[in-house]
């Protein structure tokens, strides 16, 4: 009778459901729309370089709700910037090898985020990616032009696999901004953008009279610094170039150009369809020395007509003492919080913030970095144009919920490899005339640089560290 009474409950409450037109929801349907994410459900992440902006991006990742961080690698695990993240994954598996993660624990996860310096990207990527998984890299791509090719090409080949450079403000307002303002005719005839970060960075304390790489110094004894070489020119272990000192270098990194290029100049270069520059000219490079990056840099990108588009000229200028003019009523720059600060202190209140400045015919706009907005530079100006500018969408997801929703089939990734590559690509250009110091002229068509032979060697791509070579084949 027990029995036969529950079955009577349960179907006469079903009955009852149908007949008032009411659906029976499971729970995790139920939850689902609520926000709830079952494990199941969730993209399975290992994560390549975890301390310090590794650990940064971990944290954002998880927050989204979309993951499970399910592996953690570093070369140094036993480091105190990898301690936090590892006691706050203390299910995840654990390597100091990216390349022993892949053949150990491969099939246990979906996709990686990559957070290492920005020369070894290349090789982590380009075995991800072969190997299936879903790639979110830090910005720039990669060191080396060559190296942003192939990785382009490896995404190429493998089209259902998302991909996502970090640069996050590529998912905030200024994304949303520019390109409802450009598709509106308000951003039109843009013949020149300053584009400028003029903070302190690491290298400004060193002599630039350099004549030789730092000494050897012992190793820690928790590292693993011939994985952290990985394909790189090999140098002997000293802190100069480990946690975030690598941004100093030639060899390992791409200077403020690199780090905040992305930040500041992106929704330019894809709106504005510029592609790669036909000519890039440094005019001024203080402290210039062929070891690490200049006290202060002035480049000139230059772009050629693209459709109804004039030719248009970014100018890049990074230093203490190397601050852009600004045009008449731009106003102050005052401290953004879209903008975070430098690695290395505080912004500069008296001084203008990381940002650009675009003059087009009619108008001038100034902006900050990452998703700060633009505005109309002039009171009259401004006021004309008020009415007139139209409604600006909303992100429908932040940088790291776009690319675990991407890589879910749910969105498409905003700064993926065909997006963010010849961004990067511009970037490349750019380091090459500051470590050369002269000129460099690039063939749009042939991809080549014409001016300069050695140059042209370097960008068509040097050998490998012997053992490397595998990641250079798509």
């Amino acid at each position: 009778m027990n029995t036969n009474r529950r079955s009577f409950l349960k179907t006469g409450a079903t009955a009852a459901l149908g007949l008032s037109g009411l659906t029976v929801i499971s729970p995790s349907v139920l939850g689902k729309s609520m926000g709830y994410v079952a494990p199941s459900d969730k993209v399975n992440l290992a994560c390549i370089g975890i301390g310090n902006r590794g650990a940064e991006i971990i944290r954002e990742l998880h927050k989204t709700g979309l993951c499970n961080v399910v592996a953690l690698c570093d070369v140094d695990m036993g480091a105190k910037q990898t301690q936090d993240i590892i006691k706050m994954f203390p299910e995840a598996k654990h390597f100091q090898d990216f390349r022993k993660m892949f053949e150990q624990f491969g099939k246990n996860f979906d996709a990686v985020s990559v957070a290492t310096p920005d020369f070894s990207h290349f090789p982590c990527t380009m075995l991800a990616l072969s190997e299936g998984k879903h790639v979110y890299v830090e910005k720039p791509m990669a060191r080396t032009f060559q190296e942003v090719d192939l990785m382009m090409a490896a995404a190429k080949k493998y089209p259902k696999l998302a991909t996502q450079m970090g640069n996050q403000g590529h998912s905030e307002g200024n994304y949303f901004q520019f390109k409802t303002w450009k598709e509106a005719g308000v951003i039109k005839d843009v013949t020149a953008m300053t584009a400028h970060m003029n903070s302190r960075r690491r290298w400004h304390d060193w002599d630039p009279k350099i004549s030789s790489y730092p000494a050897a110094e012992p190793i820690p004894s928790t590292l693993d610094w011939d994985v952290w070489t990985a394909q790189a020119r090999p140098h002997e272990f000293n802190k100069d170039y480990h946690n975030g000192q690598w941004r100093c270098w030639y060899d390992f990194g791409m200077g403020a150009l690199g780090d905040w290029g992305a930040h500041i100049m992106d929704t330019a270069h894809e709106f504005l369809d510029l592609g790669l520059p036909y000519e890039v000219n440094p005019t001024k490079l203080t402290g210039h020395n062929p070891f690490f990056f200049p006290m202060s840099t002035t480049l000139e990108f230059k772009f050629p007509e693209r459709g109804a588009m004039p030719p248009m000229v970014i100018t890049w200028q990074d230093g203490m003492d190397n601050i852009p003019a600004v045009p008449e009523g731009y106003g102050v720059s005052e401290l953004d919080p879209n903008i975070p600060p430098p690695s290395t202190g505080q912004m500069q209140p008296a001084k203008l913030n990381p940002g650009k400045i675009i003059y087009s015919k009619d108008l001038i706009f100034k902006g900050g970095s990452h998703g700060s907005t633009l505005s109309i530079i002039g009171g009259d100006k401004a006021k004309e144009w008020e009415s007139k500018l139209p409604e600006v969408p909303a992100s429908p997801s932040n940088h790291f919920a776009n690319f675990l929703k991407a890589c879910k089939g749910e969105e498409q990734a905003r700064s993926r490899f065909e997006i963010a590559g010849p961004l990067s690509q511009v970037f490349c250009l750019g380091v090459m005339a500051q470590w050369s110091g002269e000129k460099v002229e690039f063939d749009r068509e042939t991809r080549k640089i014409t001016n300069n032979p050695m140059l042209n060697q370097i960008l068509a791509g040097m050998p490998p560290r012997k053992g490397w070579e595998e990641y250079y084949t798509v």
